[in-house]
């Protein structure tokens, strides 16, 4: 069939869009803005603007809309018995004694979604039986955007300060919060054996930390200050020998890689909230995933630039935010003096666009195991690639604590058995997210 045959070029598209999202974020966090060409490693500074790299991504998401006019073009010049739209809307006959039966001897007809080609399942709605996401309605994704909004910028910050595999494996930490508030706020029920994959989960992203933080990669993040020698240190008092150690502990790579990963994991909660209200939503309304997608980018978009311009005001033209993460002026500068920068702006917006589109593809045309190791496989692509690229050193801890976080993730998505037969259920729980969400970058 082409629709299956269409698949592998589907996940290949995700797994290079997904891998490029990070490789490129990182790739625009090393580029050197500012006294490059000192010889003192103190006064090199590099671009860190954490909020425009936010507002990149929901214009990405924007981007959806143009992939939403093509298609619209496409069924008005296109005969609709085009294989491509097999599944969707059909006409229904005016005959009388034509009946049609709800169900066949194999079970309750599919959706229109389910029955759609993997290329256009993002601009079919939903569901069938619901009310559609229309007027004033859309603005309640306005919520699910703003956890966006927070999720995203704290996890640019963290990537400021960790190597782009520590990032991507600490982002590892979603499923935790995602349980959490399902049983919360949802009322799913989870397993003795998923709260166990829940905890390993955690161990693995703390072990993933200790990785980082006892080896942290000098490309990874701005360069610290270089402590004093010990005998220019053992000149000085006592007093001010603990000051100058004190200073250079603050600023220590292993001190930034804690406070990514911490930010990192922390982004999660908002990113879990997010999946959780667009469950709530999408459990009522119908709408198109694609447009869901362009909708939240909209309300991103426009709520990031208001803060923009609200934080340059109250922060970044002062003399302690200047060049800051608020200075709005000074992160416009860099990308348009900058050729690489700019470049790779598009190119992010490209691929989270990409991404989306890619990801929504699929979400409902493969299994859960295959949707899990498809993400396992984006992790290792941009270790590898990494390693490749010299950002960062090999170490033996994360691979444990990689480990440790496929292993719990599998577990918790029911592709490995529990390790004890007391914990296996005989029936198949149910999704904690029906809709099936997926991460926007």
């Amino acid at each position: 069939m082409a629709s299956r045959a269409v698949l592998p070029f589907l996940v290949g598209m995700m797994l290079l869009t997904g891998v490029c999202n990070t490789l490129l974020s990182k790739y625009q966090d090393l580029q050197c803005v500012r006294n490059c060409d000192s010889t003192n490693p103190d006064e090199i500074e590099r671009f860190s603007q954490p909020v425009i790299q936010t507002a990149q991504m929901f214009i990405g998401e924007m981007g959806c809309w143009l992939v939403i006019g093509a298609f619209a073009l496409y069924r008005r010049f296109v005969p609709p018995q085009t294989p491509l739209f097999a599944g969707g809307y059909q006409e229904v006959s005016s005959d009388d004694s034509t009946e049609v039966e709800p169900e066949d001897e194999l079970g309750p007809i599919s959706s229109a979604q389910e029955q759609a080609d993997p290329v256009v399942k993002p601009l079919v709605p939903n569901a069938d039986d619901r009310i559609p996401l229309v007027g004033w309605r859309v603005f309640l994704l306005a919520m699910p955007a703003c956890c966006d909004i927070a999720g995203t910028t704290l996890m640019n910050v963290g990537l400021l300060f960790v190597a782009a595999s520590i990032y991507q494996m600490t982002r590892g930490a979603l499923i935790l919060f995602v349980g959490l508030f399902s049983v919360i706020f949802l009322r799913r029920r989870i397993f003795f054996y998923q709260w166990s994959a829940l905890f390993i989960v955690v161990a693995g992203v703390a072990v993933v930390g200790l990785a980082g933080a006892i080896a942290p990669n000098p490309q990874a993040q701005p360069i610290p200050p270089v402590p004093p020698p010990m005998k220019e240190l053992s000149t000085l008092s006592v007093r001010e020998a603990s000051q100058q150690l004190k200073i250079a502990a603050v600023n220590s790579g292993a001190l930034q890689t804690v406070l990514g990963v911490l930010m990192i994991a922390g982004a999660q909660v908002f990113t879990a909230t997010q999946f959780v209200l667009e469950e709530w939503i999408l459990e009522q309304y119908a709408l198109e995933p694609l447009k869901v997608v362009g909708w939240e980018g909209t309300f991103g978009f426009l709520v990031t630039l208001v803060g923009m311009i609200i934080l340059h005001l109250a922060v970044g033209r002062t003399d302690a935010g200047r060049n800051g993460y608020f200075d709005m002026r000074e992160g416009w500068r860099e990308i348009t003096h900058y050729r690489a920068i700019a470049v790779t702006s598009v190119l992010i917006m490209i691929s989270i666009g990409g991404f989306n589109f890619f990801g929504l593809s699929i979400t409902r045309s493969v299994s859960a195991t295959a949707r899990s190791i498809i993400d396992t496989c984006r992790t290792l692509f941009i270790w590898i690639v990494s390693l490749g690229l010299g950002w960062e050193s090999f170490k033996w801890l994360q691979i444990l604590g990689f480990a440790l976080l496929v292993y719990g993730t599998f577990l918790f998505n029911d592709i490995v058995r529990p390790p004890l037969k007391a914990c296996v259920v005989r029936h198949k729980p149910e999704p904690l997210l029906e809709e099936e969400p997926i991460e926007h970058m």
